[in-house]
């Protein structure tokens, strides 16, 4: 039984009943379904570069992070990535911002090619392949 009281008659306050796989709770399904969308979207964009420049990706690592943390730095626009050029013996790194992405995209056709346009220029930046090299369809879709 439940100690959660029914203040000024509104009714209950707070979930019946816990999480479980008869009762579903679909904004969590939502969020998890939006990660798999984005992922899924980083890796047909990065299937895309392999084809068209592979020598392009094997000292980079790809990944994706809710939002900017505090040590990206950031004044007046939120960045959809942020990347590290490769050092001696280390990687170069691209981190997408998916939430940030999201939000400028409305479909998902929009959001594989923002995900897919955001990689091509941040790869360009550390590498130094041009972008038309990278992505040779970028200017046609």
């Amino acid at each position: 039984m439940s100690k959660r009281r029914d203040r000024h008659e509104r009714g209950l306050r707070g979930p019946l009943a816990l999480p479980n796989p008869v009762t579903r709770i679909p904004a969590l399904r939502r969020v998890d379904d939006r990660r798999t969308r984005f992922a899924a979207a980083i890796e047909a964009a990065l299937e895309r570069i392999a084809l068209n420049c592979p020598q392009a990706l094997p000292r980079v690592d790809i990944g994706f992070e809710e939002v900017p943390t505090k040590f990206v730095p950031w004044e007046t626009r939120i960045p959809l990535a942020a990347a590290n050029s490769a050092t001696g013996d280390r990687h170069g790194q691209i981190v997408l911002f998916r939430r940030p992405i999201e939000r400028r995209t409305s479909t998902n056709a929009e959001l594989r090619q923002l995900v897919r346009s955001t990689i091509v220029e941040q790869l360009s930046a550390i590498t130094g392949f041009p972008v038309s090299e990278l992505d040779p369809e970028s200017d046609q879709d």
